[in-house]
């Protein structure tokens, strides 16, 4: 029984003495009753002897991991020019990120915030339509868009009630931040 359970694992095990060849898969050298067949005697079958630990391999996933799998933009996957192209959705977004900076820093702080939440919620929208993002995916689908969306969102409204004159009015803002700055 521990003989089959260890081919089960593949680990290697030697059968246990007076086990029957082939007792622990029906593949290494009975037939499927039971009965020995052409792999028990050896003939007929090329390397059924050989085959016989690599088929009684485990499905079970491994204890220590010993690779990680490959990003969406790792550049093994596509050849030299590829990789730069597959960037567009993610150097789009830091274009107009950069530029929402360079507004901000030329005294429009309200038009640079405005573009930096735009170029937020457009990185959401652009991880939800397209199939392959490059260096755009973090994390998961679902949690990418739902980080992008989100503070694209927050830093958009606050673009829109920044003072002075707030393009936006929000009835209950006012109050609360009296109520935390006192």
């Amino acid at each position: 029984m521990r003989a089959e359970h260890e081919a089960e694992a593949g680990t290697g095990a030697e059968p246990e003495p007076g086990a029957e060849p082939g007792a622990g898969s029906a593949g290494a050298g009975t037939t499927g009753a039971g009965t020995p067949g052409a792999g028990a005697t050896g003939v007929g079958a090329t390397g059924a002897g050989a085959a016989a630990p690599e088929a009684a391999k485990s499905r079970r996933f491994p204890s220590i991991t010993k690779d990680t799998a490959r990003p969406e933009g790792h550049g093994r996957a596509a050849p030299g020019d590829a990789l730069a192209a597959r960037q567009w959705p993610m150097l789009s977004v830091l274009a107009a990120t950069a530029v929402g900076l360079l507004l901000t820093a030329l005294n429009h702080p309200r038009f640079g915030v405005l573009v930096i939440g735009v170029a937020l919620i457009a990185a959401s929208v652009l991880r939800r339509v397209l199939p392959q993002v490059g260096m755009l995916a973090v994390r998961s689908r679902f949690t990418d868009m739902v980080t992008y969306g989100l503070l694209g969102v927050a830093i958009t409204l606050l673009a829109l009630v920044m003072e002075p004159k707030p393009w936006l009015d929000i009835p209950f803002l006012e109050d609360a931040v009296r109520f935390t700055v006192r």
